[in-house]
């Protein structure tokens, strides 16, 4: 998690968060769509027609952290779906060395800043920064009342009852969903979809709650044999093209929040460039290969892998994992299309995370240093398993 996804790891004195709480955070996964995926929508059709969505030409998307990573995420269903230009901008960047937009195309530019806690000063600052150059501005946020809603010239509200200190989890999805539904939207508005087409699509993504339920329900025991084969490894490495690559880069972020182990996201092609070099020879890779646009070179690359003695971790379409070259399988279930798996596709990163920072008796967002064990209840041990998972 950070800081624009929720409470880090609290003041100083308070009880360390516990890394059974990424397991909570999956449990709600499912459920969250089913409840909010309509609600999400109308506040998305709700967004003020001043923005004048219909004229919209070029999409910016600004976030750090976890937002930063589902805007990698989203970019290609803005393309696809709302047929428009759109790119992911870090906020710093956007702050600092972008060039202002010229008189003559703010209004032809919507710029989108993602920020669960609504307080990210950076992300403020950029919507700030667009609002003044005369673009339009909407808000993906967990707070009516927060700086960056009041930034924004429409907010979608992505609050989620029940919510607890966690490394963000449940926010991503929500901010997943929420930017999927603008595009969805944004395509309606543009003549891009008819309706009939963008309720078609609003209704894949909430069928996609079984989808996502299947894939938590066999992967967090998948997760706990590999974690124990892996937590000594100097890195972890994470790879995906296109949308992909946004879940590598989140997945990453959730090992190294949870269990303090470092892992990498990097994409497809840049990891056969860079670090396929690095050692030692048996690093573990996770390749996200869903069905899409390159999900034969990620089966390539998956290949290469394998062929330099890494530990393979395929997370793959539960029914095409058979000759897939890996040392472990993470299935992913239901069928989905590519501009929605980022949905399903970082499934896998928070029990895995948990049960890293359980083998390694470690507790979310602190660096390695060992939980205090509740009165009557050992530290977690290692635990050992005889057998990678297997399809």
């Amino acid at each position: 998690m950070t800081p624009a996804h929720g409470p880090g790891p609290g003041p100083a004195g308070a009880p360390p968060l516990e890394p059974e709480v990424m397991l909570r955070q999956m449990r709600c996964l499912a459920d969250d769509i089913r409840a909010h995926t309509a609600p999400f929508a109308e506040q998305v059709r709700a967004l003020p027609g001043s923005l004048g969505l219909a004229g919209i030409e070029s999409v910016v998307i600004v976030g750090n952290g976890d937002s930063d990573h589902a805007a990698r995420a989203v970019e290609m269903a803005f393309r696809s779906l709302a047929g428009v230009d759109c790119r992911p901008v870090s906020a710093l960047p956007f702050t600092h060395y972008r060039k202002s937009a010229a008189p003559s195309s703010p209004a032809r530019v919507l710029t989108l800043a993602i920020s669960a806690s609504g307080g990210s000063p950076l992300v403020v600052r950029a919507a700030e920064q667009a609002r003044a150059e005369g673009g339009a501005v909407v808000a993906l946020t967990g707070r009516a009342e927060s700086p960056l809603a009041r930034s924004a010239h429409g907010t979608v509200l992505l609050a989620l009852p029940g919510q607890e200190p966690s490394p963000g989890v449940r926010t991503y999805q929500a901010s997943l969903l929420g930017a999927l539904l603008l595009a969805i939207a944004l395509g309606q508005a543009r003549g891009h979809l008819d309706r009939a087409a963008a309720d078609m699509l609003r209704d894949e993504l909430g069928a996609l709650a079984d989808a996502v339920e299947a894939t938590v329900g066999e992967n967090t025991g998948r997760t706990r044999q590999i974690a124990d084969r892996i937590a000594h490894a100097p890195v972890l490495t994470l790879l995906g093209g296109g949308p992909s690559h946004g879940s590598a880069l989140y997945s990453a972020a959730k090992v190294i929040e949870t269990s303090a182990v470092f892992a990498v996201g990097q994409d497809l092609e840049e990891w056969c460039h860079v670090e396929r070099f690095a050692g030692p020879r048996d690093l573990p890779v996770f390749v996200l290969a869903p069905a899409g646009r390159c999900s034969g070179h990620a089966r390539r690359v998956a290949q290469r892998a394998t062929e330099l003695g890494r530990r393979l971790v395929a997370v793959a379409p539960a029914g095409r994992l058979d000759g897939f070259p890996a040392w472990a399988h993470l299935p992913v279930h239901g069928q989905v299309r590519e501009e929605f798996s980022p949905l399903l596709y970082h499934l896998f990163a928070a029990p895995l995370a948990c049960h890293l920072a359980q083998c390694l008796n470690r507790v979310p967002f602190a660096a390695g240093r060992a939980p205090q064990a509740p009165p009557g209840r050992p530290s977690a041990p290692a635990v050992s398993s005889p057998q990678l998972p297997r399809p």
